[in-house]
């Protein structure tokens, strides 16, 4: 593997090992963080059908900063599954569980999925479920023109951070896809979590009609899918970050070099739970989300390892090849010319 950085110490595993001290919860801060995500959200989701019934269509704004909690439940949803928000498994499973139905997020479902990502994330010999589909300029080049086609409007903005996550999270997540021959708890998890969203509208639709619930609800949930699935790509799809095949990939290297450090201002630090620290989650995902900033503080080293600005993660629209020559993903017009090169 390249190493772009030879001049940082300690190295990728001995971060490890100094980050390990960092991975003890507090309960009554976790519960904290819960508690000022999921009440304003409620708050929000009474008051915006409410306002729609009576014919203010400026409360579609109200949606937005939905989005951003419903975002942030997300978040701590994610670290419940990595058993991070509290010390005991089995209250993290039953809050990720409940949370889930708010994020129309099947828990043990996803938790698996997300695990596989974190296994292999950086390794070209094993893309597999819960990472975004990426194809070295070699493969591109070497298909037909109808599935270079494909891919192309697969990796479009408008699909990528548009139709994807709205069809992710309303429909794909409805069973579980790529898990379908792994036994009943994922079918289990996709099933009751279903269950529970059904009884969740119907009561929303009893108590709103369902003009207004649908409009703040599915709006809502799309808002946050969108900035969901752009945060999970910059966190991974960016110039300079790192893939290698298998004989070369190394676990510890791949989360320090592959994942990013989304530099965002400190409001939407919050919403997003600092995930954009996604180098240091995947060196110990068992950090709690709101240690993470602590590292950083701590140990400045970890503030310019694959550090992204909001206004630079803008340019990683356009990438959407790994070049194994180069060593950094590219986009398509810089894959045709190298090869015409």
């Amino acid at each position: 593997m390249k190493d772009r950085s030879s001049a940082e110490a300690p190295g990728a595993k001995a971060w490890v090992r100094i980050l390990a001290g960092y991975r003890n919860p507090n309960a009554a801060r976790s519960g904290f963080e819960i508690a000022i995500s999921a009440v304003p959200l409620a708050a929000l989701w009474v008051l915006t059908p409410i306002l729609l019934q009576h014919g203010q269509w400026w409360a579609l704004l109200l949606t937005i900063p939905s989005a951003g909690f419903v975002l942030r439940l997300f978040m701590i949803q994610h670290d419940c599954g990595h058993g991070s928000l509290f010390k005991g498994r089995v209250l993290n499973d039953w809050v990720g569980r409940a949370i889930g139905v708010l994020t129309l997020t099947p828990y043990e479902y996803w938790r698996r999925t997300h695990a596989v990502h974190h296994a292999t994330s950086g390794n070209l010999d094993r893309r597999e479920l819960g990472a975004i589909e990426l194809l070295t300029v070699k493969e591109y080049l070497g298909l037909p023109g109808w599935k270079r086609f494909l891919y192309r409007l697969y990796r479009n903005p408008l699909v990528l951070f548009g139709l994807g996550p709205a069809y992710m999270f309303l429909v794909q997540h409805r069973l579980p896809i790529g898990m379908m021959k792994a036994g009943w708890p994922a079918w289990i998890s996709a099933l009751g979590t279903n269950l529970a969203i059904a009884a969740f509208v119907t009561g929303g639709i009893l108590l709103f009609g369902s003009a207004p619930f649908f409009l703040t609800y599915i709006t809502t949930l799309v808002l946050a899918a969108i900035a969901g699935v752009w945060l999970f790509y910059v966190q991974h799809q960016f110039e300079e970050t790192s893939w290698a095949s298998r004989e070369d990939w190394d676990l510890h290297e791949a989360a320090l070099r592959g994942s990013s450090h989304y530099d965002l201002p400190a409001v939407l630090r919050w919403f997003t739970a600092n995930i954009g620290v996604h180098h240091v989650h995947h060196l110990n995902s068992r950090i709690p989300f709101y240690r993470l900033m602590e590292t950083m503080r701590d140990h400045p080293d970890l503030k310019a390892q694959s550090r992204i600005t909001l206004l630079q993660s803008l340019s990683c629209v356009r990438l959407a090849l790994w070049c194994e020559v180069s060593s950094k993903l590219v986009t398509f017009r810089q894959a045709r010319a190298s090869a015409a090169g």
